[in-house]
């Protein structure tokens, strides 16, 4: 892990107060009401260096994700969410995959 994060990715500012894990940090940097449409390069040049906690071992910075997300704008937060996770599944950030015909149904 690197010392040179802009926030401690455990401490109170990186993850809140509590251990939150990547889609809940990223999602908690934006207000439904207020950032969309969201430009996307735009939060990647304000929050990119932002540490982002994959897992108890891993921690990337939120630039890392994004370099996955091919748009240049989300309408909704919907749209952000389902744009990075599958920059997650992409990037092999995240070690289970949904697997079956309706992946959203299976639980880890």
């Amino acid at each position: 892990m690197s010392n040179e994060w802009p926030v401690d990715p455990d401490g109170e500012e990186g993850s809140e107060g509590m251990r939150k894990y990547d889609m809940r940090i990223i999602a908690d940097k934006v207000d439904e009401e207020e950032d969309f449409p969201l430009d996307v390069a735009e939060f990647v040049d304000e929050y990119g260096d932002y540490p982002i906690r994959i897992n108890h071992e891993t921690v990337v910075a939120m630039s890392e994700i994004f370099e996955y997300i091919d748009d240049d704008e989300f309408e909704e937060i919907v749209d952000m969410h389902k744009a990075v996770g599958a920059a997650m599944r992409e990037g092999d950030f995240w070690t289970y995959h949904p697997q079956g015909e309706d992946p959203e149904k299976v639980h880890a």
